[in-house]
């Protein structure tokens, strides 16, 4: 049974009770009463069946056949006025506070209309403050738990919204993780088992050599897609090995992976090294593995200069090579370069990339150094 159905059947049960205490009531105070009487009375309980599909409509009814009841027969809520409170609670949980405003001041004036109506069938004065207090707390009760519950429940939405977004995004993060590893490394198998087929029959320890190389490349792309698809399964998190983020203390091994795909690259540091965060870090290294990829599948042959210079407050990045300068989105349609400058602008950075004009291509990378240790 759904959530909808469970919660209409409880309110039919409700409804079925108050009817039935209203009619006892009705009866046994006036054991000769109209059946206008009764009509009236069954229609102060039954509505509350309705209240989650209508509940102004719900109240209204209920509030109509009170009033009318008071003036016709001096009773008032025989089924000791749950089901104007039951009501009153709903409009404040499900409707606008505009709408809850106007609902609660015609609630209200009911109730005065109500005390009066009784004062015409000469009961004593006493019992009508009695009424009025008790339909005065009544409604103030059901009004500030209604708003209560409305808010916590706005509550709860905003917090399971704010982690359906933390989720995305951490899926995206994920998927470029994945592309820069995926992209990265395939390239360089790619470009060594040709390597490996072309000398295979001319120059044996170069095509082991190359094949070396794919093996190598290979097994660090599993680990690290292994590491990243185990984020995805948290019950698994107690007997994950999880391997800590690549950064640039792993770079020679990045740089030594390239220069074996046959990319020669020139690596200079200037400034005084410091060791970034773990974001900043992990970022300055996808930089340098997106840029070193694309110079495998675009540039041809090519050298690579990379540059790190740690300045004051900013770490500048320079990744420039000397080939046939084709920018890498334009080329194939990839994400290489917009995934890299969002990587970037989200520590505070900036990234340029383009065409060089002394020909090739140069991708310029400023981090602030803000996180570093």
């Amino acid at each position: 049974m759904s959530g909808n159905a469970r919660a209409i059947m409880i309110d039919a049960v409700l409804a079925a009770v108050l009817t039935a205490v209203t009619i006892s009531s009705v009866t046994y105070l006036q054991p000769d009463a109209y059946l206008l009487t009764l009509a009236l009375a069954v229609l102060t309980a039954a509505p509350i069946v309705l209240r989650q599909v209508a509940p102004v409509a719900t109240l209204s009814v209920v509030l109509a056949a009170q009033l009318a009841l008071s003036v016709l027969s001096g009773f008032s809520y025989p089924e000791g006025g749950f089901a104007v409170v039951i009501a009153a609670f709903t409009v404040a949980t499900q409707c606008s506070p505009r709408v809850a405003g106007v609902m609660f001041g015609v609630t209200f004036t009911v109730v005065v209309g109500t005390v009066v109506a009784m004062a015409g069938h000469s009961l004593p004065q006493p019992v009508l403050w009695s009424e009025l207090l008790k339909g005065f707390v009544g409604i103030v009760v059901a009004g500030a738990l209604g708003v209560s519950v409305k808010r916590r429940a706005e509550q709860t939405e905003r917090l399971a919204a704010r982690a359906e977004r933390a989720a995305a995004n951490e899926r995206v993060r994920i998927a470029r993780e994945l592309h820069d590893v995926v992209a990265h490394h395939m390239s360089v198998i790619s470009l060594q088992a040709g390597v490996s087929r072309y000398l295979l029959d001319t120059d044996r320890p170069a095509a082991r050599t190359a094949l070396a190389t794919v093996e190598e490349a290979s097994h660090e792309a599993l680990s690290e897609m292994r590491r990243l698809l185990e984020v995805l399964r948290p019950e698994d998190s107690g007997n994950a090995d999880y391997e800590p983020q690549p950064g640039l203390a792993e770079l020679d091994g990045l740089i030594e992976r390239t220069r074996a795909a046959g990319v020669p690259v020139d690596v200079s540091v200037s400034g005084r090294f410091r060791s970034l965060a773990s974001g900043p870090d992990l970022c300055a290294y996808r930089v340098v593995q997106e840029s070193l990829t694309n110079v495998i599948k675009h540039a041809g042959p090519a050298s690579v200069d990379i540059a790190l210079d740690y300045g004051e407050n900013t770490l500048m990045l320079r990744v420039l090579d000397d080939g046939v300068g084709q920018e890498p989105e334009t080329s194939s349609g990839g994400h290489g370069l917009r995934g890299m400058r969002e990587r970037v602008e989200l520590y505070g950075g900036v990234l340029t990339a383009g065409p060089r004009d002394e020909g090739g291509f140069g991708v310029v990378a400023r981090l602030p150094m803000g996180g570093a240790r």
